[in-house]
């Protein structure tokens, strides 16, 4: 298994949108509804990410791994190849074409295996998060 990165570009739209397609809303801590196509396109179109690439294991594109502005790690592996070893290594390149003296994993707490794969790998919790919305503010108030 060879495992490379490239960067992320027009052509990988659709690959990327499958891959969203995979995740479970309930997990997810950057999406709750699947966007459409088009608003997919805009957000990478939108350069969100510091370094965004897919993850090839030789030539067949198994997932996708970004570096956020802010040393945030998101990595995502198709279903079908999870627990090969893939996101270890993806994590491993992105470090070494991307140093920092720290990087962080943003992760859903009901996503198991999110924290499981960022523990093995010796990151450290260091907070919880909490979140006020809109309608949750709307029923303190009354």
């Amino acid at each position: 298994m060879t495992i490379t990165l490239k960067e992320v570009n027009e052509e990988d739209y659709s690959f990327l949108y499958e891959l969203l397609s995979e995740r479970d809303p309930n997990v997810s801590i950057s999406h709750r509804k699947m966007p459409t196509y088009e608003e997919h396109v805009q957000f990478v179109k939108s350069n969100p990410y510091s370094k965004w690439y897919i993850i090839y294991d030789d030539d067949k594109k198994n997932g996708s791994i970004y570096l956020t502005k802010q040393n945030e790690i998101g990595i995502f592996i198709k279903k079908n190849m999870q627990g090969h070893g893939i996101g270890k290594k993806a994590m491993k390149l992105l470090m070494e074409k991307n140093p920092r003296e720290r990087y962080l994993a943003n992760v859903n707490p009901k996503n198991t295996k999110s924290i499981s794969f960022f523990k093995k790998n010796n990151f450290q919790l260091i907070q919880y998060t909490y979140e006020l919305t809109s309608s949750s503010l709307e029923k303190i108030e009354k």
